[in-house]
């Protein structure tokens, strides 16, 4: 018995050491082996494109979005712009309807969500509704720089490639230890989907800001979100996805703590899925780097919730056994600590931070386990207010 609690003990520590650490450097040197490839765009590639702005109760700030998209810098005459209000019950369908007649130069639409079922069915419902060869797709909160949709287009160079992700930049990175935490954490995650999408495919994109041709969308169950299934997906399919950092959408991140743990519990939503979400992933030989991309940068995160558990388990058992899993046990309980101690205190220091929020992320985790386990996990969820 002690014997496999050793091996419970070596192998969730490895498990959390290679998701964090092991990984990314990794990929690093990976990604030296092939610094000679980059980011191929091609800048006349300017097919017809419709933008899909997905809103639920937006009105502090779709009259912004709406005025930030109709100044890209795109051929008016190849540009729609789609509002997909995914059942809004406040001023957001008025505010939308009315710049559409104050700006009838442009081609702007609103598609009305009858039943509130979350991001993902909008844009389900609003694509077929599409006739243009591309879709862009961003948030109501999400601010487009006025190249975007071009450096976008300039990326999709191949008909292997199916989806190219943008880069997010938080615009209020100092206004508190939460958004400065969470920049320093999509700072490090930009540096690795780099790599990835230069050797061969990205594991996920953001929300904020990405495109697919309108033939290859494809009708994901509401419970899931783009960001995730989609590079999966097309990776499956024997397409890639891209990121081009250079399209650029800003937005503020979290700058309280409920607002970033909510949308933490939000993305685990459907976890246990995630952590392999179709076993084809695993032959090397077909998909190649894929196979390592998303077990590292997946699977090895979507199972630290558990490994922190069994690590924990693991060592009070065997701390008596041995000095070395005495010392990484209090270790350990001098972790959590540090992590209370600066929900206590209110610390500023960098360092209670970074731990504080690698804290709350893996109890997400568990949140969205046991929402998961419970029938709990829902489709759409309450927008962070610090992000408007």
């Amino acid at each position: 018995m002690e014997l496999l609690w050793e091996i419970l003990f070596y192998l969730s520590g490895f498990i959390i050491v290679w998701a964090m650490v092991g990984y990314p450097l990794s990929l690093k040197l990976i990604g030296h082996l092939y610094k000679s490839k980059t980011l191929k765009k091609d800048y006349s590639h300017q097919p017809t494109v419709t933008l899909m702005v997905v809103a639920h109760n937006e009105e502090k700030i779709i009259l912004e979005k709406l005025n930030n998209i109709i100044k890209l810098n795109y051929p008016k005459e190849k540009l729609e712009f789609l509002v997909a209000s995914d059942n809004s019950t406040d001023k957001t369908n008025e505010i939308v309807t009315k710049f559409i007649n104050e700006h009838s130069e442009y081609k702007i639409r609103l598609y009305e969500v009858k039943a509130r079922k979350g991001k993902t069915n909008a844009q389900n419902e609003a694509q077929k509704t599409v006739d243009t060869d591309y879709l862009v797709m961003t948030d109501a909160n999400s601010m487009m720089d006025k190249n975007s949709v071009k450096e976008l287009m300039a990326a999709f160079t191949s008909d292997d490639i199916a989806y190219v992700t943008g880069g997010l930049r938080f615009v209020n990175q100092e206004s508190s230890d939460v958004s400065n935490a969470e920049s320093s954490y999509w700072d490090s995650d930009l540096l690795t989907r780099n790599i990835e999408s230069k050797i061969q495919t990205i594991t996920a994109g953001n929300g904020a800001i990405y495109a697919c041709r309108t033939k290859d969308y494809y009708d994901f169950d509401p419970i899931e979100c783009h960001d995730s299934a989609m590079p999966t997906l097309y990776a499956i399919q024997g397409k890639r996805a891209i990121a081009n950092h250079d399209a650029i959408a800003y937005e503020k991140a979290g700058e309280v703590i409920e607002d970033e743990f909510g949308r933490k519990v939000r993305m685990n939503r459907i976890i246990l899925k995630y952590i392999l979400p179709d076993i084809r992933i695993l032959n090397a030989f077909k998909y190649k780097w894929f196979t390592y991309f998303y077990l590292g940068h997946r699977t090895f995160r979507y199972l630290l919730w558990i490994s922190h558990f069994i690590l924990f388990i693991s060592n009070a058992i065997l701390m008596l056994d041995s000095w070395i899993y005495t010392a990484t046990f209090f270790m350990q309980l001098l972790f959590y600590l540090l992590g209370f101690i600066k929900k206590i205190t209110k610390s500023n220091n960098k360092y209670l931070t970074l731990i504080y929020y690698y804290c709350i992320t893996i109890l997400a985790q568990w949140v969205g386990v046991f929402n998961v386990m419970t029938g709990e996990a829902k489709p759409f969820w309450e927008k962070a207010e610090s992000t408007r």
